[in-house]
């Protein structure tokens, strides 16, 4: 029998920058030390930084007084995450496509077709405020 090594962590962060960068860091060498590929990590990373830094601006709109929860687990087959801020949330069924012409110049949208293009599985919930994704590791 072969046990599967997991890590599962919920960390609150503050609402700024630096601290989305910290965070990042950390979950990158986790999944560095679970032999998660480069190319996988680089996708992680990209959506990761996107779901936080949207959550950090957005939704609690650098709010000192507002903390981001993040939820993970990093398994030997996936990278799962859930995002969530304490703001009002945001229709994400509405959306613009920013690949179409006319929203090319407009400032919204392209993080989470960031994130759908990176990740397996993105997911919100009813609100808009929290963000669910997996990225499943390749066979090596």
């Amino acid at each position: 029998m072969v046990l599967k090594s997991s890590t599962n962590k919920s960390i609150l962060i503050n609402s700024d920058t630096s601290s989305v960068g910290k965070i990042c860091n950390l979950l990158l060498e986790e999944l560095r030390g679970k032999n998660y590929a480069p190319e996988e990590v680089f996708a992680i990373h990209l959506a990761l930084e996107e779901a936080m830094i949207n959550a950090v601006k957005h939704g609690n709109k650098f709010d000192p007084a507002k903390k981001v929860d993040v939820n993970y687990t990093i398994s030997d087959e996936k990278f799962e995450i859930t995002v969530t801020d304490q703001g009002s949330g945001f229709s994400y069924k509405n959306l613009p496509d920013p690949r179409l012409e006319e929203n090319l110049y407009k400032p919204c949208g392209r993080g989470v077709l960031l994130m759908r293009s990176y990740m397996d599985v993105v997911e919100f919930n009813e609100t808009g405020n929290a963000v669910h994704m997996i990225k499943y590791k390749a066979k090596h």
